[in-house]
Order: structure tokens, then sequence, then C-alpha cells
């Protein structure tokens, strides 16, 4: 098992990882969770897979086990900005406005984690050391942007798996049904990961 973080930069050093990455968003959001979202040729995208995003995966040689999409809260493309924030203008009909306590904020050193998955095929007794290995993955690489905070959007029970592996993770507005129980929180990288 091993993580790697893709960008449209580095798409080509890792043959099919990339488009495997969108096939098992799709196996999990829209085969497994039965989503409305975009899709084509079997790929889960929409209009935040922009060249400003990162995406890390988890994988077993060209499997995806796990993965989540970094975007900068700066970044803007037409009238989009990053999901969380968009959400909160009203502007996706899927996810309600009032998931934050506060403004959605927009800063250098702030960048959102989204579409977090894993793979429905990972085996019970692996789940753990596949969320860690993506948890550990998406924080190196977040510091490695030049970010201090990450605000997701999460499954409800994600904060206290967090907990266990050494993130200071606060929930940032109300647990939400949006397809199963979700909230919004924010993540220091301050502190050190176990």
């Amino acid at each position: 098992m091993e993580a790697t973080t893709l960008s449209y930069a580095n798409l080509h050093n890792h043959g099919e990882l990339f488009a495997n990455f969108f096939r098992a968003r799709h196996q999990t959001f829209i085969g497994w969770k039965q989503w409305d979202l975009p899709q084509v040729d079997g790929m889960e995208f929409d209009q935040y897979d922009t060249a400003a995003s990162r995406w890390v995966a988890v994988h077993d040689r060209s499997r995806v086990l796990a993965g989540v999409r970094l975007t900068p809260t700066t970044h803007r493309c037409g009238i989009y900005s990053y999901m969380i924030r968009d959400a909160q203008k009203g502007l996706l009909e899927s996810i309600p406005s009032q998931l934050l306590y506060k403004e959605a904020p927009v800063a250098e050193h702030i960048w959102e984690c989204s579409r977090i998955f894993v793979s429905e095929h990972v085996a019970a007794r692996d789940r753990l050391k596949v969320q860690f290995q993506l948890i550990h993955e998406m924080v190196i690489s977040a510091r490695q942007f030049g970010a201090s905070k990450v605000l997701g959007l999460i499954p409800g029970s994600a904060p206290r798996l967090a907990r266990r592996v050494g993130l200071d993770c606060v929930p940032n507005g109300p647990v939400l049904d949006i397809g199963g129980d979700h909230v919004c929180v924010e993540i220091s990288l301050a502190t050190k990961m176990h």
C-alpha cells in the first residue's frame, strides 16, 4: 500500500492512477451511496476538480483504496470557489447553506478537503490502516502547499477517527444529513501526528 498526491502536473507519471481515482469515486459516491453527481466513462467528477486541486490516493499499485481532494480556499473558476463556501453561498442545491457556524474562510493558509472516501472493497481489518495512511498523506501534502488548516465536509463519525490518529479536528458546523450524517470541521495542521 502506498499513497500518492496527484496533480495535473504529475498525473502523466502515474499511469492509470488518476483515472482510477475518479473511477473509485464513482464506485463510492454514485454506485454505493447513490448520489446524483456528474459522471462520464465510469468516472465521477465535479466543477471543483480543477488544475488548482490535488488528489491524495491511497492505492495498491493502480487499485485505489481511498482518496481525498484538496483545493485552496483562494481558488476561483468562473462563479465557483470551493465546495463548502459555494454551498454556504447557496450555489449548490445538494448541500445546505447552513453547514458552517461562521463565514467560509478565504486564505492562503487554509485548504479544503472534500470527496473523502474509503473504498467499500477495503476489508474491515484494513480500514483503519488505510484511513491513517490517507490522513497522513493529506496532512503532509497540505503542509507542503502552505496550509496550516484544512476545512472539510466529512462523515459525522470522522472527527473521532481524526482524534485517534492525532489530528486536532474541531466541528465548525452542525451535523447535517447530506446522503448520511456529515459535518464541517476545521483541522489544524500545527499539531503533530502520532
